[in-house]
């Protein structure tokens, strides 16, 4: 017997939402009630998962965990400043792997109006054993799979082109984990954690704070996969980043913002090399100071701040080195090369307060990016590891 459809679709980008849409019956009618359908369970659940987040989540659970968790932050960043950049880099990476919907249609114990109507839509039969109607789920997002270790099961999201080599912290947050776990056993989750620490170690550098938004559980797997396709990369021309960002729920303003978050923090030799060897829209000195680190060929693990400024410090100097053609990365340099964000980096470069105040905004909707909320996912005692 036949009880489950063989078509579903991961949607990740607005081609394949096209795909699926344009995958439903001729008839008009029918393909508007379905495009509705989507649309109305879509709102329904990312509103049931935000709503499940709450900034008071443990004020009764376990009232020690914010104080615990900036306290082991502060120490971290004071014995090394780029420990900042780094832990808001984990909660970057974090969310914005799979952080997008998995559409399921498929239907259980029989109903014939109900049976016609998907056997019509999917172009299949199916048995008559059909009859609930389900779902849209939130897949991955601000879950803390990062953290995950490789298993027999899965690979994890550690070795993955964006992160091999350049997440660090790692041992930070199993700090933050033991220490938290030693005065609320199993009740602050790892993908919390990173929330708070990203928020923490900005303000630890200087930055605003903002409202973090706690309740998400942890993922009980990883995505190797989709940390290499789902991450912005540092090649990426203007065009590229909107449409990456933009795949996320994220406005262009939104991006600038964000890419602020390099007024602190190291990249890697090969990740700059090609920009300041074989780019022409590069300050002539920068590119000759920094050659001095970073050979033609050779040295690629060596590092120079993405903001040469200012580097431990979180202010709005990146924009105004962007202004000056001193962007070590190509993508960021991108953000200012004649085109539509060009106005945008201006703003931010001549006033901090409206930087600061953006990028606020803007963290605060990452982390609400397709949280595990309610009985998702689990509590792990150990973030390396699912219990």
């Amino acid at each position: 017997m036949k009880n489950w459809p063989r078509k579903c679709y991961y949607i990740n980008r607005n081609a394949e939402l096209n795909q699926v849409l344009n995958a439903s019956p001729s008839n008009s009618f029918l393909r508007e009630v379905m495009t509705s359908f989507y649309l109305a369970i879509f709102l329904f659940s990312f509103g049931m998962a935000s709503a499940q987040l709450s900034s008071n989540f443990y004020s009764s659970s376990c009232p020690s965990a914010i104080s615990t968790i900036k306290s082991a932050v502060t120490s971290a960043v004071s014995k090394e400043h780029r420990m900042g950049a780094s832990l808001l880099r984990l909660h970057f990476h974090d969310c914005f792997v799979n952080a997008s919907l998995l559409l399921i249609l498929y239907c259980l114990l029989g109903n014939e109006i109900i049976f016609k109507t998907v056997s019509s839509f999917w172009g299949d039969t199916y048995s008559l054993s059909l009859t609930w109607l389900a779902c849209v789920c939130l897949k991955q997002g601000c879950d803390a799979s990062i953290l995950l270790d490789d298993t027999s099961s899965f690979t994890g999201e550690k070795t993955a082109s964006p992160n091999d080599g350049s997440a660090r912290g790692f041992d930070v947050i199993d700090t933050i984990k033991s220490k938290v776990e030693t005065v609320c056993p199993g009740v602050v989750s790892c993908a919390d954690i990173l929330a708070v620490a990203a928020r923490d170690s900005v303000v630890s550098l200087g930055g605003n704070s903002w409202t973090v938004e706690l309740g998400r559980r942890d993922s009980t797997t990883a995505s190797l996969s989709a940390a290499n396709s789902d991450l912005p990369s540092p090649t990426m021309d203007l065009s590229a980043l909107i449409s990456s960002f933009s795949d996320k729920g994220f406005s262009a303003k939104e991006m600038v913002a964000l890419s602020g978050s390099h007024t602190i923090g190291q990249a890697r030799c090969k990740m700059f090399r090609d920009r300041i060897y074989n780019e022409a829209n590069i300050n002539s000195s920068f590119a000759t100071s920094i050659q001095s680190k970073c050979p033609s060929s050779g040295g690629d693990d060596n590092l120079s701040p993405l903001d040469a400024t200012s580097p431990i410090v979180f202010d709005n100097a990146f924009y105004k080195n962007l202004l000056k053609n001193k962007g070590l990365l190509h993508s960021d340099q991108q953000l200012f090369n004649g085109g539509s964000t060009d106005s945008q980096v201006t703003t931010y470069s001549t006033n901090s307060a409206t930087f600061f105040d953006d990028f606020a905004s803007a963290m605060v909707k990452m982390s609400n990016l397709s949280p595990l909320t309610g009985t998702s996912g689990q509590i792990r005692t150990n973030c390396r590891s699912i219990n």
